[in-house]
């Protein structure tokens, strides 16, 4: 067997940390939204949407003990800076100034760059959601040489897999997507000495997308292996608590409940725009808020299974969508799960004039079956997506 090259394992380390980077500025990004940090706000007459002031920011970092004093603070932002994961929203300043300026992430203006890496980053990431989500996966506690080593898995296991799940059509497709994912940190043979082959040798995947990531850690770009293998880390594996009697919907009944819903749709990728005005006053919010007014039943008459949907001769016909993401969202809510549905429609959004409708269940997204997900995780993975979303659906037979 070959042996994985010094410079491969450099560019594999590089890679990973990148994707570290990416991955706490997005949990960033969703915990400051959720904190109504992030909100539209009026500077010299002109509005500038789903924006942040840099001085709140970083009193917020050591608020939350995100960091010790305001020096580590501009540095973590000034990282996420270097990484074009936020910028001055004018690109007045290349750097991050503790100041009143308006900064924003660039995942909510459609300027965050989808390079080949990022690209690969993204499939990756959703290789892995699907195989943690699944029941029997091929990701398990395996041993070699009296070491245990966790989300392990075989080569010809995962080329099976792939070629199986549609994400390959062939074997040699499958191995270079596996050596793709393995010069780019996202997974490795378990002693780091082999490329990806279609054989029995162990591999495991490196980068845990569910484990929450610290800040402060960006700053050590050595550190993230080591985090992410102590058993004491606040990295280790959690696996989602999908509740799948979850009645926490939005909905589009009343103006008012129209115009909180707006507010998400301008920064969340899943949610739904009442409004064709681009600016709104109200804080935008990428966990849904549990306000009293927007939280009517499901708009389901009733619970279908996921049994009931396939089983031959069902009232239901499958239909395939393109939406074409625009500046603010795809506009549309999915709620439930096993399966999701669709809860809202924005009249005026993508999704509507793709032909999404209200209580369609949700069948696949990007090629991806997600009958057996809850509405988070497909919220994640359409979020980590391409701009241009494919979605089958299943609707009722009037």
């Amino acid at each position: 067997m070959e042996s994985l090259s010094t410079s491969l394992k450099k560019k594999a380390t590089e890679q990973h940390y990148r994707a570290e980077v990416m991955i706490a500025g997005e949990q960033l990004r969703l915990r400051l939204h959720d904190g109504k940090l992030i909100k539209d706000r009026r500077y010299h007459l002109r509005t500038y949407p789903n924006c942040f002031v840099a001085k709140e920011l970083t009193d917020w970092l050591i608020d939350h003990k995100e960091a010790p004093d305001r020096e580590t603070g501009i540095r973590l932002m000034q990282k996420l800076m270097d990484h074009y994961i936020i910028h001055h929203v004018c690109d007045e300043h290349s750097d991050y100034k503790d100041a009143k300026l308006l900064y924003r992430f660039r995942k909510d203006d459609g300027t965050f760059p989808l390079s080949k890496d990022v690209k690969v980053f993204m499939r990756g990431q959703s290789l892995y959601e699907k195989l943690v989500s699944v029941e029997e996966s091929i990701l398990k506690v395996r041993e070699e040489n009296s070491v245990k080593y966790q989300r392990t898995f075989l080569g010809c296991e995962m080329v099976d897999w792939l070629i199986q799940e549609g994400e390959a059509e062939n074997r040699k497709e499958a191995v270079e997507l596996g050596r793709a994912l393995l010069e780019h940190g996202i997974i490795q043979h378990v002693s780091n000495r082999h490329h990806f082959f279609d054989s029995d040798i162990l591999y495991q995947f490196w980068i845990n997308f569910r484990r929450r990531r610290r800040l402060t850690e960006l700053l050590n770009e050595n550190s993230s292996r080591a985090l992410s293998e102590s058993p004491d880390s606040p990295f280790c594996l959690r696996k989602l608590n999908p509740d799948p009697g979850n009645t926490s919907f939005l909905s589009v009944q009343t103006n008012k409940e129209i115009k909180i819903v707006s507010a998400v749709r301008r920064s969340s990728i899943t949610s739904l725009a009442g409004n064709s005005n681009p600016y709104f006053s109200t804080t935008p919010a990428l966990v849904f808020p549990p306000v009293a007014e927007c939280n009517p039943k499901s708009v389901l008459k009733r619970p279908v299974t996921n049994e009931e949907l396939l089983s031959p001769g069902a009232p239901y016909v499958k239909k395939t969508l393109t939406i074409v993401g625009d500046a603010v969202g795809w506009g549309f809510v999915v709620r439930g799960g096993r399966p999701c549905h669709i809860q809202a429609v924005d009249p005026g959004g993508p999704a509507a004039a793709a032909g999404m409708k209200v209580c369609q269940f949700v069948f696949s997204v990007n090629g991806m079956c997600v009958l057996h997900l809850d509405y988070q995780t497909i919220s994640s993975l359409i979020m980590t997506g391409p701009r241009t979303l494919v979605m089958e659906v299943m609707e009722a037979i009037e």
